[in-house]
């Protein structure tokens, strides 16, 4: 089970650049991509309301349709132009594809954007199934999805490993169950992400399986 943004593709230009023309619509000002970066991670509801919040937003939950609405519009036009695939990620999923391994993508983004951002970047023909965050009635770090998902692999918990770039993907990991490595580069709200429990921290996905 494979984690997507921070772990497979840096899509933080994509977050900024969707957000602010979403906030320029709103009459709010435009938030830095460095602020976005620590909100990323717990689904796109969380990441709208904490960037809402951050640029002064009055009466969020009033506003928060209507920010839904042109967020999902401008993130669905741009999705993948300003995201870049990390480096070894391709070299990794080759090498586990080459071990005959089931490998399913699980991610808090929604599906309707996971689906198009992973065919964009030609990472969608090594995955036997994608889960977004609108797939469970819970994301991570609710082990639900981590369970669900082995379930649709065919696996047990113990014998799935996660590999993800934040404290959700390993609470999610551990409270399911599973193993899970976790790699330096992503998203860690802000955290350092090697003060995080798990079996490894991987500069690159194509350490795997050393």
């Amino acid at each position: 089970m494979i984690d997507l943004d921070g772990t497979m593709v840096n899509t933080l230009g994509d977050f900024a650049e969707a957000l602010n023309r979403m906030l320029a619509e709103l009459q709010l000002p435009a938030v830095a991509p460095q602020a976005i970066e620590n909100m990323v991670g717990k689904g796109s509801e969380h990441l709208i309301r904490s960037v809402l919040t951050h640029a002064g937003a009055q009466n969020i939950d009033e506003i928060y349709p209507q920010a839904w609405q042109r967020y999902e519009h401008h993130y669905l036009a741009i999705n993948g132009q300003f995201a870049d695939v990390y480096p070894g990620v391709l070299e990794g999923l080759e090498q586990l594809k080459a071990m005959g391994l089931r490998m399913a993508c699980l991610t808090n983004k929604p599906l309707s954007f996971a689906l198009p951002l992973l065919a964009a970047k030609g990472l969608d023909g090594f995955f036997d199934c994608v889960f977004g965050g609108d797939s469970f009635p819970r994301k991570k770090p609710d082990p639900m999805p981590l369970v669900e998902t082995c379930k649709a692999l065919g696996s047990t918990p113990a014998r799935t490993l996660m590999v993800g770039d934040s404290s959700n993907d390993a609470q999610a990991a551990h409270a399911a169950g599973c193993p899970v490595v976790l790699v330096s580069y992503g998203y860690n709200h802000g955290q350092p992400i090697t003060a995080v429990e798990a079996i490894a921290h991987l500069d690159s996905m194509a350490q795997l399986v050393a």
